[in-house]
This record gives C-alpha cells, sequence and structure tokens, in this order.
C-alpha cells in the first residue's frame, strides 16, 4: 500500500517541531519531517515509503506533468530526494492529487527509475494522454553512465500505461531515440495530445539538430499508440538566431480562445525561464509577444491543464544551495502553481488560482510597523514614502509562515524604485522586490544586492497598481494586477521583518491589508 501524507492548508496546528526544524522552515515538506502538513507551494514529504533508506528522506519537487481527468488534478512531478545513495537511479515519477489546486493529497510514487543497464536508470519529464479506455504515459529514459553509452542513445523516450492512473505498466519494448539528424544525446520532454486538425496524435520532443546542435521541438505522429508506431515529421519550432536557445525543454502546446500557445523552458541563455509563442494556427507561424515570459527564472519547466474552464500553468520555484539568502539556484523546490489568463490581444497573463486567494481569509487589523527610515507618514494603513533625497522604509513585524499582502501601489517619479523587503536574519539583510520604473521591470535582489530575478513590466507614473503577495516559509510570489507574476525563494522570510521602500522615488502605498489561513 502506498505511503500517503495529506497536504491540505485547513490544517494550522503542526506536531510539536524542534527550534531546528523551524528554523529551516522552507514550505511544503522540503524539511522538518512533518507527518501531516499544509501547504500551497508543496514538495514531497520525508519517508515517503516509511523505509529507513537514507534515500527515502525528503525530497523536491521537480518537472511537473499536470494531467486533468474526471474532476481532480494528477499532479505528477519528478521527485528529487535529498539524498541520492551511490549506484541508485533518480527523479522517479510521483503524484500530488487535487480537486482545487489549493489542497493536496500526496499519492507516493508512480513510476520508478530503472536498474543501471535500463534507459531509464534517470526518469525524465513526459506527459499523459488517454486513448480509449487506458492511459498513456509518455516520459524521458536518460543513462550516462559510461557503459551504456557504448551502445546506447544517452536519452529516448519510453511508456508506461495505466487503466485507473493508479497501476503503471512500463512498456519494456517501446522505445524513440531521435532519428538522423538530430542529437540523441539530448533528446527529451515528450508533450503527447489529440491533434484534431491532422485526426492524429502528436508527439512533441525537445532536441537538437545534428550537426549544428540548434535547439528544436521535434514533431512526431500516430494514427494509433497502441501500435507504438511513431512517425516523425518536420518540427514544431527551431530556435531564431537571435534566440539562440541551447534547448527548449518541457514544451506544451494548446488553444485557449481564438489562440494557439507553445510553451517551453530555456535554461542556459541570458533570458532563462519559462517562455511562450503564439499563433492563429497549430501550425504557425509562431510570433513572440514583447513580453514572452510566464515568470522569472526562479520559476521553471511550466506545463499546463485545464479542468475544461481555466487553464493553469504548473512549474517548480528554484530552491537554493546552501539553503540560504545568498545560495546559488538549485534544481527543484516547491511546486507553484498560476492561472492563466488570456488578455485581449492573445497574450497571457497570470493570477494565482481563486482557490488559494480564498484560503487567506483571516484578516489582521493592520500590519504591526516595527520601525522607520527616511521621510514616511503613516495613516491607517496607507503609506507615502518619499525617498527621492534619500532612502525611506517603513518595516513591519514578522508575518510567520503564511501571509497574504495586498496593496496598491503608486510610483510619482520616472526614476528610482519602490517595492517590498524581506528580512532574511535579524541583523537587517533583507531581500527586496523592486518596482523600477525606468528599466521596465519587476526585479527581485538578493540581500547582496544581486538581481536574482526578474520579469518585464511597463510601469507608468501616476498610475496605481494593484499588487498581491502569497507567502508560504521561502516561497514569496508577487502578482502585479492580477496579470504579471513574479515567484522568488527568500531564506529566513517568515521569521523576520518586512516592510516597504522607496529609492530614488516618491510612492504611495494605500490599502495595505494582510491575511492568513483561517
Amino acid at each position: 500500500m502506498k505511503y500517503k501524507n495529506i497536504i491540505t492548508i485547513t490544517l494550522l496546528f503542526f506536531s510539536l517541531l524542534s527550534c531546528s526544524q523551524d528554523e529551516n522552515y522552507t514550505g511544503g515538506s522540503i524539511s522538518g519531517g512533518e507527518s501531516e502538513i499544509t501547504s500551497v507551494f508543496p514538495a514531497p514529504p520525508a519517508q515517503w515509503m516509511g523505509a529507513n533508506d537514507p534515500y527515502y528522506s525528503a525530497g523536491f519537487t521537480g518537472d511537473i506533468m499536470p494531467f486533468f481527468d474526471n474532476g481532480k488534478f494528477h499532479i505528477y512531478f519528478l521527485h528529487d530526494a535529498q539524498n541520492k545513495p551511490a549506484g541508485k537511479g533518480f527523479h522517479d515519477i510521483h503524484e500530488f492529487l487535487s480537486t482545487d489546486l489549493a489542497h493536496f493529497t500526496y499519492e507516493g510514487q508512480t513510476i520508478p527509475y530503472g536498474e543501471n543497464t535500463d534507459p531509464d536508470f534517470a526518469v525524465g519529464t513526459g506527459s499523459v494522454v488517454k486513448v480509449g479506455n487506458l492511459y498513456y504515459f509518455y516520459y524521458t529514459g536518460h543513462n550516462g553512465l559510461p557503459a551504456f553509452l557504448q551502445s546506447n542513445a544517452r536519452e529516448s523516450v519510453l511508456c508506461a500505461t495505466s487503466p485507473d492512473l493508479k497501476n503503471w505498466t512500463k512498456i519494456t519494448l517501446f522505445k524513440i531515440t531521435a532519428p538522423a539528424g538530430y542529437y540523441n544525446y539530448d533528446f527529451r520532454d515528450p508533450h503527447v495530445f489529440y491533434n484534431e486538425e491532422l485526426k492524429k496524435y502528436s508527439m512533441i520532443v525537445s532536441t537538437q539538430t545534428e550537426p549544428g546542435r540548434k535547439a528544436v521541438l521535434l514533431h512526431f505522429t500516430s494514427a494509433d499508440p497502441a501500435s507504438g508506431i511513431w512517425d516523425v515529421q518536420n518540427p514544431i519550432y527551431t530556435t531564431t538566431p537571435q534566440e539562440n536557445y541551447l534547448m527548449m525543454e518541457c514544451a506544451d502546446i494548446f488553444k485557449m480562445g481564438n489562440y494557439w500557445y507553445l510553451i517551453f523552458s530555456e535554461n542556459w541563455s541570458g533570458n532563462k525561464g519559462t517562455h511562450y509563442k503564439m499563433a492563429s494556427s497549430i501550425n504557425g507561424p509562431w510570433t513572440t509577444p514583447q513580453n514572452d515570459r510566464i515568470d522569472g527564472e526562479f520559476f521553471y519547466a511550466g506545463k499546463t491543464a485545464s479542468d475544461g474552464n481555466k487553464r493553469y500553468v504548473f512549474g517548480w520555484n528554484a530552491r537554493k544551495t546552501p539553503e540560504n539568502d545568498l545560495g546559488n539556484k538549485d534544481w527543484a523546490g516547491n511546486m507553484v502553481i498560476h492561472e492563466l489568463i488570456q488578455n485581449t490581444d492573445g497574450t497571457l497573463g497570470m493570477q494565482s488560482p481563486k482557490a488559494v486567494v480564498d484560503l487567506f481569509s483571516k484578516k489582521n487589523s493592520s500590519a504591526e510597523v516595527d520601525a522607520t527610515l527616511g521621510s514616511v507618514t503613516t495613516n491607517n494603513g496607507n503609506y507615502t514614502l518619499s525617498g527621492t533625497a534619500e532612502k525611506a522604509m517603513v518595516t513591519f513585524k514578522a508575518i510567520g509562515k503564511k501571509a497574504k499582502i495586498k496593496a496598491e501601489i503608486t510610483l510619482a517619479n520616472n526614476s528610482g524604485t519602490a517595492g517590498i523587503v524581506f528580512h532574511t536574519n535579524d541583523s537587517g539583510s533583507y531581500y527586496k522586490i523592486a518596482f523600477d520604473i525606468a528599466k521596465g521591470k519587476v526585479i527581485g535582489y538578493n540581500s547582496a544586492s544581486q538581481e536574482t530575478t526578474g520579469i518585464p513590466f511597463q510601469f507608468q507614473a501616476n498610475v496605481k497598481y494593484n499588487i498581491e503577495i502569497i507567502a508560504e516559509g521561502s516561497v514569496v510570489v508577487i502578482y502585479i494586477n492580477g496579470r504579471t507574476a513574479l515567484t522568488n525563494r527568500i531564506y529566513g522570510r517568515d521569521k523576520n521583518k518586512w516592510g516597504l521602500i522607496a529609492e530614488g522615488q516618491n510612492t504611495v502605498i494605500s490599502n495595505l491589508q494582510l491575511t492568513q489561513p483561517e
């Protein structure tokens, strides 16, 4: 029987945790070893199979493969264990289950990794499609061991089937490797869907040309997946010289309204993160919107699922190694979900899922002021920061593990920045989310004032903007006007004070509201 861990935001009280566990709380169950936890941004629990093997320690949420079926979101993901014993594979597929994307049940392991002689010694991203009464899970097989590579491709597309989305059987005779002209070292992330236009099933695979090493999304088609036959077609998309992407990972394609969207993630260029293209036809031509980013680079591998009414994008918020504010961005972390909004021009916007927003219903009378610096005026939840001559800042006392912050912000000048700060320790260091009107960006700066993430946003002076922040542990997501999202990783945020800041800018912050879960 699978080990299960209930993840529900409605539980507020945990088992008594030690001080050291509480110090390391990052959201989800990355650390702390809780048997029952609450989480808006889940990570897999510790000892997920109830065993003493160190591999079964707490882990992280990697690439997510969502699938909606019969009223439930089956949220498959690559499990990244904190401990990976020598000789064992990694990134087996696990599952969260949800009906509303605010409450989650952890379902344990779905597809295990193979032996060191198998093509899936490590497992990579894939997707689920239903054909008749059978579900097909196409996923990446990865084996980089020298002995295996002597006579095999490093990466291939593999398949498992299930009658019920719970019990999966690997189809050991099924395997697709890169065809002639493409690079079998990087050949991964199959995305499969029924193509109404072709009346066939389509599979998009991330790979590169060989020779030349140009990133492409290669297209295969099948009249019947049960046959195991997939025919190669021309690429759906090839990187342009201007983009020069190395790999377009974790691709997704869907129609919303009158537009088709092609989503993929890139982690090697100077424009890291999840990108999208749009077209009026599935065959293109694909155009690049002015802002082609779903979020900043701390939200990665975004893939989508729809409940038939709304569409959501699922990605992971990268952790840092070491796990502190100045650590380096590392692979996998907590799951973050945005609802996709279609703007009038067809471009995409992001907002927090309504069920998540509704969780934060316990209102505080007001944020409790800790201190002010420079020229600051406060008046019943309204704050005026005059920061043109010198930095102006008001700080508030810590708001704990889970909180929602709402406010309206107006920038008065065409230069300088304003924003939100979260102290990362008790000595005054802080992470800053800055609204930069001159650069046209929202930028996350760590406590060493290094830019860690950012997203374009064209601010205008004397225009009021609505901001909403969902914070849990070290995961902090800010939404602007319900259209732009920026995900941040801020260690120490929950234990230390936070505040508002203006530098070279006069700023008014009004209707500041702080709410927490009931």
